[in-house]
């Protein structure tokens, strides 16, 4: 009855938005990855991965020299698409004209992540019970050895934005062998413990587990998925004229730290056809959980049920030594998710930080890494040097 509730309100918030004027869509707002590659002069080919417990996830490519392999890893509710949307600005697009071998992959229940080799995402709720855990333990590797496969070399670079930087620490800490199978990874608005976010993010955090509950008692176990009436709500505010200021001035920027001269008002309808992306609930969870107790550990269940799953009360951290890949840092002043606190702390942390690079503008954030206007010439040039470098 909850369920239904809710759904009526937001219906009914929808039809009094549609009497407002809408923006015109963008025809890069309404393209898939595949689409928006073959539009800026590269085709991609689409790949099933099968990650552990049967998940089924796209895997893109962008042919290239097949000695250059590179993968790339998105941030927490995203997608591929954020690596390709900014068209001929975009990584993706800019590593395909360098002659990379480009690799971009989904981790389970994005929009391109939704299918199982037994279980179907819209009803079987267990689909949703993984968090960064399985994402980092399974999703991950599962790419690296396919790309391996794939092009017959040992090793890859790889490059992670936030949620996707996590996942490879957690793999290097969980799963070492895989350290000798990357030669480089480039960490953009690096994510571990979150010990050090700066309001509204910090705000946020703090009252995340009343709405973590709050959705675990109606049993809303994916969060902003694709065909989600709640990801319609937002996708339907968002598009509209006034979205701009809604939404991202006063609303994203908030939580990631703002420069609007990156993300302008034509643009913006582009980021929100393809943004969000879905997740689980609980993944979303296991991130507000590490940044509340301090730790980069395992998924937290309650003492009961950690003694069940853990032998111990607390769930058990990542030992971050372990992490022995090359890694180059690039964090911002402005990220207030990513602080260079918290980035800091992280460099110490890991055994083999091969470069650390802090961003020269004092206004670049969370979400210009990925769709900021000039990333391509702020940005960029690090990764190219660093992939010039390391990358061989």
């Amino acid at each position: 009855m909850n369920k239904i509730l809710i759904r009526l309100v937001i219906v009914s918030a929808i039809g009094v938005l549609s009497q407002t004027s809408r923006n015109d869509i963008p025809e890069d707002a309404t393209m898939t990855f595949s689409e928006l590659a073959d539009k800026y002069g590269h085709k991609a080919e689409e790949h099933d991965v099968i990650s552990g417990g049967g998940y089924i996830l796209t895997l893109f490519h962008i042919p290239g020299d097949k000695h250059r392999p590179i993968l790339l890893i998105h941030g927490a509710i995203d997608s591929a698409d954020s690596y390709i949307m900014r068209g001929n600005t975009s990584l993706a697009i800019a590593l395909a004209r360098d002659k990379y071998d480009v690799w971009v992959m989904n981790y389970r229940g994005n929009r391109y992540a939704r299918r199982h080799t037994s279980m179907d995402a819209d009803s079987n709720q267990e689909y949703w019970d993984f968090s960064l855990t399985e994402i980092g333990y399974y999703d991950v590797p599962a790419n690296i050895d396919y790309v391996l496969k794939k092009t017959g070399e040992d090793k890859l670079s790889v490059i992670g934005y936030s949620e996707g930087t996590t996942s490879m620490y957690l793999l290097g800490a969980t799963r070492p062998e895989y350290n000798d199978k990357v030669k480089i990874f480039i960490s953009l608005a690096p994510v571990c413990t979150l010990k050090n976010t700066k309001p509204l993010a910090s705000i946020v955090i703090q009252l995340a587990p009343l709405l973590n509950v709050a959705l675990e008692m109606i049993n809303s176990n994916e969060l902003m998925g694709q065909n989600s009436t709640l990801r319609a709500l937002f996708t339907d505010v968002c598009s509209r004229k006034a979205g701009y200021e809604v939404c991202l001035i006063n609303g994203l920027f908030l939580l990631t730290g703002a420069d609007a001269k990156e993300i302008e008002p034509e643009f913006f309808p582009v980021v929100v056809g393809h943004f969000p992306a879905g997740t689980s609930r609980k993944n979303i969870n296991h991130l507000v959980q590490i940044s509340l107790s301090g730790k980069f550990r395992d998924y937290d269940y309650g003492m009961m049920k950690n003694m069940e799953k853990y032998r111990r009360f607390t769930p058990p951290e990542y030992d971050l030594s372990k992490v022995t890949m090359k890694v180059a840092l690039i964090a911002a002043k402005n990220d207030k998710l990513s602080t260079i606190k918290d980035v800091e702390w992280l460099r110490e942390q890991l055994p083999n930080v091969v470069d650390y690079t802090v961003m020269k503008s004092n206004v670049f954030n969370h979400v210009d890494y990925i769709w900021g206007r000039t990333a391509h010439k702020t940005l960029f040039p690090h990764i190219f040097r660093l992939l010039n470098k390391y990358n061989k």
